[in-house]
């Protein structure tokens, strides 16, 4: 049997899995992170940290699952976009990764904005510059830390610092290197415009790959110290976003990956490099060869059920709050809930952004309140479908759910009548790692391309459709929710 290893480089860790050749998870072994906050916006992480991580989970899943690592026949990368990673000549860290969630460059953002003009840039990489982007760390560090700039010889993101430890070789997939807004959208490849507008050499840049493709091969030094073979090719994966919607079969248009963990992520494929004009939401390349992908974010979405559980009724649980809310007719009597406990990313890219309830009578009870919840975040989610949809993808047939927010079956029919189309969730738990190992067993053979390795692999367990009578409510109250940000922003700012 031969095997295919997704390796997963998150935040809060790193996640080796296993999978057989028949798409059958083999096994799963984590080893944590940890995150410096050095001052206050800064979120850091120390690269060893992610190697060493990387190769304990890798030594302890072949252990643990008894397979062999000449038996792996290839490795599939995959985590955290956006972060940047700096080396120098000799290829040794310079400083710790400036990642993700790290919120220091807004200035760095609008000088993008003013040297390339916001419309322009919008069309050249299919984003606003905004500070979770790559391309805004690159200047903070030479405006901020010129010494060490002067020392800087490549640019990484966090799964590829690991792929040149594993490998020895600089690479990036697409997917992931659209993510650093430098990409030239639509030609898949850097953008020399962009470069050189920026000052970045073009050197600093590694070379990129489809997700399938094989970057590199495993070095005799890295098989010692994971238990893998030397040799062992190394495809390119992707990002976690695009990773985590293989992993699920989002892998066509009109098929919609959306999950609602603590944020909510909508995931739309596009046959080409579609772009939403005021780049509300962010246009990447697909790990799938030859698509791309739009992408809208809400801070959120499960996130502010779990506040709401423990703030309001800690001594409940999920389960008892949701049965409560069954009782509720849609729309819950006039009452609406705004999502913005964080801020929000789409469609409105505003941090003062607050949450509330809107509509309280006396006749409302906790379990409208929780219903209102549910409804509000669907609504939250339902912005990005609009968007997408009016950006000229077409029809969505299907959407496939994950995350822990569409484990309730409340939230799944209150989701696909808001949504208005059908609602599936998959047998795939493992999300990006999975669709990591996808993308490395199809590099290596096992299926012939990205879509048919996820229809032989991933399987629906369950689907619901929209319900006639919910969808007639929330096509008339939608509206109102659409109206309450431009209604409140101002007294959001003012507070």
């Amino acid at each position: 049997m031969r095997y295919f290893l997704g390796l997963d480089i998150s935040t809060t860790g790193s996640k080796a899995l296993l999978m057989d050749a028949t798409g059958t998870v083999a096994g799963v072994a984590v080893s944590p992170h940890t995150l410096q906050t050095p001052k206050p916006l800064w979120s850091e992480q120390d690269p060893h940290e992610w190697w060493q991580a990387a190769t304990s989970c890798i030594r302890r899943v072949l252990a643990e699952s008894g397979v062999s690592g000449s038996d792996v026949a290839a490795v599939g990368l995959t985590g955290q976009m956006h972060g940047l990673v700096l080396l120098d000549a000799q290829g040794e860290v310079l400083r710790p990764a400036i990642l993700w969630n790290d919120q220091r460059t807004q200035a760095q953002c609008d000088e993008i904005h003013r040297r390339l003009g916001r419309e322009h840039f919008i069309q050249v990489t299919g984003n606003v510059a905004l500070t979770g982007f790559t391309a805004p760390k690159i200047l903070w560090v030479k405006e901020n830390e010129p010494d060490l700039y002067a020392r800087a010889a490549q640019v990484l993101l966090p799964k590829d610092y690991v792929r040149y430890r594993l490998t020895g070789a600089y690479a990036m997939d697409k997917a992931d290197g659209a993510g650093t807004v430098l990409l030239d959208l639509r030609a898949r490849d850097w953008s020399d415009e962009v470069l050189a507008a920026l000052e970045i050499p073009r050197a600093w840049m590694p070379p990129l790959y489809e997700g399938p493709e094989i970057t590199s091969t495993l070095t005799p030094a890295a098989a010692a110290v994971t238990g893998l073979l030397a040799g062992t090719p190394v495809m390119a994966g992707g990002g976690d976003q695009a990773a985590q919607a293989v992993g699920v079969g989002a892998v066509e248009p009109g098929v919609v990956a959306l999950t609602v963990g603590t944020s909510g992520v909508v995931f739309a494929t596009t046959p080409t490099a579609l772009i939403e004009p005021q780049g509300r939401l962010h246009a990447f390349c697909h790990a799938v060869p030859g698509l791309w992908h739009f992408m809208g974010v809400m801070l959120s979405a499960a996130g502010s059920l779990q506040w709401y559980r423990d703030t309001l009724a800690p001594q409940m649980s999920f389960t008892e709050l949701l049965e409560e809310a069954v009782s509720i007719p849609s729309g819950s009597e006039g009452l609406q809930f705004l999502p913005y406990l964080s801020g929000e990313r789409t469609p409105h890219p505003d941090p003062l952004a607050r949450g509330a309830w809107v509509g309280l009578t006396l006749r409302h009870n906790r379990a409208h309140l929780t219903r209102a919840l549910l409804e509000g975040v669907s609504f939250g989610l339902k912005d990005s479908f609009t968007l997408i949809k009016e950006a000229g993808l077409g029809q969505i047939r299907q959407v496939r759910a994950s995350g822990g927010g569409t484990k309730g079956a409340l939230w799944r029919q209150i989701l696909a009548s808001v949504l208005e189309t059908e609602l599936v969730t998959v047998n795939t738990t493992e999300g990006a790692a999975y669709g990591a190992a996808l993308l490395a067993a199809v590099g290596a053979g096992q299926w012939p391309d990205v879509p048919t390795a996820c229809a032989a692999a991933i399987q629906i367990t369950g689907k619901v459709e929209p319900d006639p009578a919910q969808v007639e409510v929330y096509i008339n109250t939608y509206p109102i929710y659409r109206g309450l940000y431009p209604a409140l922003r101002a007294t959001f700012a003012t507070m």
